[in-house]
């Protein structure tokens, strides 16, 4: 029987009814592979090159201002005799005579200031002090702003207008006025606890730091709090939400563990792009004189100690300086690298 060759029917064969081989099924699987939240994000933050050079950054900083000190010798509060505004790499007449006579001398890297105490020792534990500053702060930020945010969203109504409402009010206060007055005002109470309770650490670090702190607590966190507010109204009418509340699940425990959980990647990066914010309001307040207790140094009462001197020892204004700028630039990095990984909105 001949075929017509404009036929439209199907031409079957016998071979056609054969079944798959297991190379034939497996290249029609187009599924990705199954990987969890926190291992995908890992894998997409990888990929981007600034966010990984953001990391190597704060890790060389982490170590030059927290493993470094311990092992230099010298002091960030060690004043060296004759070796006043010492240039980098440069050494007293005193301690010329020590190389001389065959001694080690290590060199005053980055100089010293004007009291003689060197600079590198210097910069590294002011970097410490702004890092922890920034750290300590963002976590503060974190715990009152998404516990504040994610109860007035869940639960509504007047609650989440007058909470709110709270919010706005707290955003009109001016943050640095505040600080002087609590400078101020807990100066007193300070020295009075330090001095019956044995509070040694209030004297080191000093009133206008806790302070800063008290600040921080009552006012940065607003924006926190905010951000999480608006990631809880769009989950709590979710399926498992509603399927907690019918289970019994107190609302307390929907909160911590569905809602902020499911908010887990929005606050990694809020909280990380927080992190530069803290230490650039510290930097500048200490640059005014309301952070650290002398003679413990910030990177921002070293560049205001140096700024008299900016035309003769330009060096010892620069370095904090880029320093600060160099950390805040990596976080903001990092947070950006982070945001992309971990915001699901970004996925391709």
């Amino acid at each position: 029987m001949k075929e017509n060759p404009i036929s439209f029917q199907l031409k079957l064969r016998p071979d056609d009814f054969l079944k798959a081989t297991e190379e034939e099924k497996q290249s029609l699987v187009v599924m990705r592979e199954s990987v969890s939240f926190w291992k995908d994000g890992a894998r997409r933050l990888m990929k981007n090159k600034v966010a990984v050079a953001s990391i190597l950054v704060i890790f060389i900083i982490m170590i030059f201002s927290f493993i470094v000190p311990s092992f230099y010798p010298y002091s960030y509060k060690e004043q060296v005799k004759g070796a006043n505004n010492l240039k980098p790499m440069e050494y007293s007449a005193k301690e010329q005579e020590a190389i001389e006579a065959g001694e080690k001398v290590f060199p005053h890297i980055f100089g010293t200031d004007k009291l003689g105490r060197d600079y590198a020792i210097r910069v590294m534990m002011g970097s410490r002090i702004s890092l922890l500053v920034g750290l300590i702060a963002t976590v503060i930020i974190l715990i009152i702003g998404s516990a504040y945010g994610s109860i007035a969203a869940y639960f509504g109504g007047w609650t989440d207008i007058v909470m709110m409402r709270i919010v706005d009010i707290i955003y009109t206060v001016p943050d640095i006025l505040l600080i002087v007055l609590l400078s101020f005002a807990l100066k007193a109470p300070l020295q009075s606890l330090t001095t019956i309770a044995g509070f040694g650490w209030v004297r080191t670090v000093g009133e206008n730091l806790i302070s800063i702190f008290i600040v921080f607590a009552l006012l940065y966190w607003v924006g926190m709090a905010r951000m999480v507010r608006s990631q809880v109204l769009m989950l709590k009418e979710s399926e498992y939400v509603t399927a907690a509340r019918a289970l019994g699940v107190s609302n307390g425990k929907i909160i911590r563990k569905h809602l902020l959980t499911n908010c887990i990647g929005t606050l990694i990066v809020t909280t990380t792009l927080q992190i530069p914010s803290s230490i650039f309001t510290e930097s500048f307040l200490s640059f005014l004189g309301l952070g650290v207790a002398k003679p413990l140094p910030s990177l921002g009462s070293l560049a205001s100690e140096a700024i008299n001197g900016l035309n003769t020892y330009p060096h010892l204004l620069f370095i904090p300086a880029l320093l600060i700028s160099l950390i805040i630039l990596s976080f903001n990095l990092l947070g950006d690298g982070l945001r992309d990984a971990f915001d699901p909105k970004l996925k391709n």
